[in-house]
């Protein structure tokens, strides 16, 4: 059986592409960025389908992309494809300490909050409002500002929750407001307030990683009431 290619053979195709391809040769960083995102939902919709042809043809779409950036990237001097393949197995490493480092299971958004500032860094303004507003809150759970279990959330709602997300984009409609707009100002007014959280823990010595629920919620408090 004739032995598949691998990634090494894609990076050289590519690489001759930039070369021998006029189209190809004249891409930028920038240029690429509407392909990047493009894919992307490519391969979403491949997966809605449950298509697997399609969606190992749209993955290749998407690692073409990936390629792409790295060859740029390497004809700039900045870095390569395996720069970019050595950073990806140390991170997927440092994550899972339990499995290659010998340390003990830890939370994913507890490791990542201990990298960052605040609770919006490195998250993409772009990002949909509905996916922006979970990762939010995921990330806010991250450092201890969540409920225990579902019934604290569940205690806020009274009707199933796809009939109630309805019943709002409905009211939004009567209202003029267009749900996602309206999505995207609460998104702003979360990670605004919970960086007055940061702000007021920081100026006082808290850590918000280690500060617990009930501290983070007095902060919130506070905040809420300066704005």
């Amino acid at each position: 059986m004739q032995e598949k290619p691998g990634l090494e053979e894609t990076v050289e195709l590519m690489k001759d592409l930039r070369r021998r391809c006029e189209w190809d040769a004249a891409q930028t960083h920038e240029s690429l960025r509407p392909y990047l995102l493009e894919e992307a939902y490519e391969v979403d919709d491949a997966i809605r389908s449950g298509n697997d042809p399609l969606l190992r043809e749209e993955l290749g779409d998407l690692l073409l992309q990936v390629l792409f950036h790295s060859v740029v990237a390497e004809e700039r001097g900045a870095f390569d494809f395996g720069d970019v393949a050595e950073g990806f197995l140390r991170k997927m490493k440092s994550r899972h300490p339990h499995l290659y480092e010998g340390g003990e299971r830890q939370s994913w958004e507890g490791m990542k909050a201990k990298k960052r500032d605040s609770i919006v860094d490195g998250l993409p303004a772009d990002l949909p409002a509905l996916h922006r507003a979970f990762r939010l809150q995921d990330r806010a759970a991250g450092v201890g500002f969540d409920w225990p279990d579902a019934t604290g959330a569940a205690a806020k709602v009274e009707e199933e929750l796809g009939d109630l997300l309805f019943a709002v984009v409905n009211l939004c409609r009567k209202l003029g407001v267009h749900p996602s707009l309206a999505l995207d100002k609460a998104n702003v007014k979360f990670a605004s307030r919970f960086q007055g959280i940061e702000r007021l823990a920081s100026a006082r010595g808290i850590d918000v990683r280690t500060a617990g629920l009930e501290t983070l919620d007095a902060l919130w408090d506070e905040v809420k009431e300066e704005r």
